[in-house]
């Protein structure tokens, strides 16, 4: 072994034992391998920032921004509440999630299949009263599992297909993969529906100031028009389509009032129904219901670009001129230019219309309005803004929009008429340019600690390529299987292509071990489609690091996980992928 392959080692080994320590922020710790890695010459110099290039960086990027667009529509999340409906336990929310994403794997990208159903964890979370970490790492995994039934589910298979036919003459079909793959699914669904509890319960996204000022009861108004799912429907119809989570304070059809409607009394179009709930609650309902909120037809909301809307949360002070006074009569969208959403108040249940509530000191208020003023206009009326948080609450998802681009997204990945980066960066830009997701929110949704991680690191393992490190690892190989059973060949294949993934990438992996998997093979008289097919699963089998690939990434930051954390689930499911795939393997594509 020479120097440079020994330094490239020792950095490696370095930074996994710093990752594995925890004591140092992991975007710190790439940064300190990136620079050592420069320092003693086995990354140049001009090459040290080349990371940041990387498809990786954007796709990664790209689908944090498309999963919180797809979370403001809430059609997934829909769906997903009514197939999880009948099951409360955690477990069984679970068991739907994964199998959901596992499933949708095969078909689609696996990152394009988890950036959809992310926010859907998010709300079984809240729903279960527990971590999101229980659920994103299960998921993250699950999409890595389902990549493995199709040609199209990851890019190893495609490459896997391509070495097949320059050996061969004859690649891989888009179903030869599913055998081996579906069983692998389905096993790791098996295991990941008890293993979840090796997951520390603590994990959690790192807080923000707007958590601190969680306002958990608004009220807030809004009218049924026609066609309305809510239309003839009695008011404990409405709350059964609305889950349970709002309250309907207050019911007024015409000059009539029903301060606290009965459960029977039925709702028509025209009432304009008082509601009460959390803010992505009452989102929710008045999405399902396809209610209208109050003030979207005034000025501030019609006159305004999509993207320039926005909403503030403010308490009432003292001094503010809106106390003793209500929206109606000081006139305050016409003066002022906001609409008023929403309203708070500590200890009473309101039931009168948003524009006749005498507002208090203390209050908490909504405000909507133009992006540009609303700093100025909460200051001009004498009312403190909270700490920012993501409301969903009068910032529209537009529906199927999201939706609709990300599937054209994967369409045109999954045709191979776009690569993975260049797609789901459209998909971003196009999600910002409608307007589904005001620019300032997407840039605050990505998680730059994991995009400087990755882009640090990408150099830093590149230089056991560019070092020969990798041909010390092939010829270690070949030395070893030599002397093994053809089951016990295949199984070394397997396991060195899972080691070498989280240094190499997926991609890479494929590119090194393919061709010494096929000699090897040839060599010792066997037919190489088995130990392609290791080398796929191997490298599409990436549960030990966040770094090897971009699901497990972009759950890392959302999810609260520490590096140490994926070796406690992945460990075991990594072994249960060896004991299964292999004789699945042996009996799917024979050696002889």
């Amino acid at each position: 072994m020479t120097t440079d392959q020994m330094l490239a080692f020792a950095v490696l080994a370095g930074m996994m034992g710093l990752f594995i320590w925890g004591r140092i922020r992991y975007d710190l710790v790439a940064i300190i391998a990136l620079l050592a890695s420069v320092a003693i010459g086995i990354v140049p110099a001009d090459k040290a920032f080349s990371g940041f290039a990387d498809d990786i960086v954007i796709i990664v990027a790209s689908a944090l921004v498309i999963s919180a667009a797809v979370a403001r529509s809430g059609v997934i999340e829909a769906l997903i509440t009514k197939a999880t409906a009948g099951f409360s336990r955690m477990g069984s929310q679970l068991i739907i999630l994964v199998a959901s994403v596992t499933f949708l794997s095969a078909i689609v990208k696996n990152i394009g299949a988890l950036a959809m159903l992310m926010p859907s964890a998010f709300q079984m979370a809240k729903k279960s009263h527990s971590s999101p970490s229980c659920f994103l790492m299960p998921m993250s995994f699950g999409s890595l599992l389902g990549g493995l039934i199709t040609l199209v589910g990851t890019s190893p298979n495609i490459i896997v297909s391509r070495v097949r036919e320059e050996m061969t003459g004859k690649p891989f079909g888009m179903f030869d993969y599913a055998p081996v793959g579906l069983g692998l699914a389905i096993s790791g669904l098996i295991f990941l529906r008890f293993g979840y509890k090796l997951l520390p319960t603590n994990r959690r996204a790192a807080p923000t100031m707007g958590e601190a000022v969680d306002i958990q009861d608004y009220v807030t108004e809004a009218r049924i028009p026609r066609n309305s799912p809510a239309d003839g429907k009695t008011v404990s119809a409405f709350k059964a389509l609305t889950e349970g989570d709002v309250e309907v304070t207050g019911l007024h059809r015409g000059e009539r009032r029903r301060t606290v409607p009965l459960p029977d009394a039925e709702l028509h179009a025209g009432d304009v129904l008082i509601l009460e709930g959390e803010p992505e609650a009452l989102e929710r309902a008045i999405a399902a219901a396809g209610l209208q909120l109050e003030g979207q037809h005034r000025g501030a909301v019609t006159e305004t670009a999509a993207s320039d809307i926005g909403v503030i949360e403010a308490v009432i002070g003292r001094d503010s001129i809106l106390v003793g006074q209500n929206a109606g009569r000081i006139e305050l969208h016409d003066r002022h230019g906001v609409n008023l959403i929403a309203v708070s108040r500590s200890g009473e249940r309101l039931s009168v219309r948003l524009r006749d509530i005498n507002l208090c000191p203390g209050d908490v208020i909504v405000l909507q309005g133009p992006l540009s003023t609303l700093p100025e206009r909460v200051r001009d009326l004498g009312c403190l803004p909270l700490a920012e948080r993501s409301l969903r609450l009068g910032r529209g998802g537009k529906g199927l929009i999201p939706i609709v681009i990300l599937g054209g997204a994967m369409a045109l990945t999954a045709a191979g008429l776009l690569p993975v980066a260049i797609a789901f960066f459209g998909a971003a830009a196009l999600i910002m340019m409608a307007g589904v997701l005001p620019a300032r929110e997407a840039y605050a949704r990505i998680e730059w600690p994991i995009l400087v991680m990755i882009g640090c690191l990408i150099p830093v393992s590149d230089a056991l390529r560019t070092t020969g490190g990798t041909e010390v690892i092939a010829g270690w190989l070949s030395s070893t299987a030599s002397t093994l059973p053809a089951w016990g060949a295949v199984a070394l294949i397997l396991v060195a292509a899972m080691a070498v993934t989280p240094f190499l990438n997926n991609a890479a992996t494929v590119l090194v071990m393919a061709p010494i998997a096929t000699v090897f093979a040839t060599g010792l008289g066997y037919k190489p489609e088995a130990f392609l097919m290791a080398v796929a699963v191997g490298a599409g089998s990436d549960f030990l690091t966040p770094i090897g690939h971009q699901c497990n990434t972009l759950v890392m930051g959302p999810g609260g996980y520490r590096f140490g954390d994926y070796a406690r689930l992945g460990a075991p499911l990594s072994l249960l992928v060896v004991l299964v795939g292999v004789p699945l393997i042996m009996l799917t594509w024979p050696v002889r």
